[in-house]
């Protein structure tokens, strides 16, 4: 990954562990030439921009699809909460502006494209086979539920569906991206296995 785009997606603000994000790109840059990414939570844009250096290397589009409202976690009262990214008008979490400001200054805003909207909205009306799917969009029961079943049919043969803050030890953390998306994502025997880095697992479609 070029270093410039690195030190961008190092610094900008998010949960993303540097190894799992150049896992991303890696995968990304297999998989952009057959067509495009489709990144499920962006959040301020730190694993939007190790997807978008894939993008310029390959001439590939990656789309990212969010509400920028927060998940449940980002929520007030929750662990990942973040004073600065609510809007003083409004008294919501916005992370449009912030996401917006770092593929700004990444130089990426001709290969990511923002879907601002519900994952759910979003997935009815897709239609283009994707090849990398990225899934890291609420992790609650139902948001995970959702994101898998309205998303996970979508992916191409060969191509392949990311899943991040899989976690098969509870102690280590949550459980639907694990139980609604890792585990019936295997159990529909349209997937396998053929990575784990971190928290992320790598699979792909059969």
């Amino acid at each position: 990954m070029p270093a410039d785009l690195l030190k961008h997606a190092l610094d900008a603000t998010g949960f993303m562990p540097p190894e799992e994000g150049l896992a991303l790109f890696e995968y990304a840059v297999e998989r952009l030439p057959h067509g495009p990414a489709v990144e499920i939570g962006t959040y301020c844009g730190k694993s939007s921009v190790y997807l978008g250096a894939a993008a310029k290397l390959t001439g590939g589009t990656v789309f990212t699809v969010d509400h920028h409202h927060g998940s449940e976690e980002n929520q007030a009262g929750w662990e990942h909460h973040d004073t600065t990214l609510v809007d003083e008008r409004s008294g919501r979490l916005d992370t449009l502006p912030t996401f917006r400001r770092t593929i700004e200054q990444a130089g990426l805003e001709h290969e990511v494209v923002a879907v601002i909207g519900a994952s759910t909205t979003v997935s009815r009306w897709w239609t283009t086979p994707v090849s990398f799917l990225f899934i890291d969009g609420g992790h609650g029961v139902e948001p995970a539920q959702l994101d898998y079943r309205g998303w996970a049919p979508k992916v191409m043969p060969g191509g392949l569906l990311l899943v991040h803050d899989v976690f098969p030890d509870p102690a280590e953390g949550g459980r639907p991206p694990y139980e609604e998306i890792y585990l019936p994502a295997l159990a529909s025997k349209q997937f396998e296995e053929i990575d784990a880095v971190g928290s992320l697992r790598v699979l792909r479609r059969l």
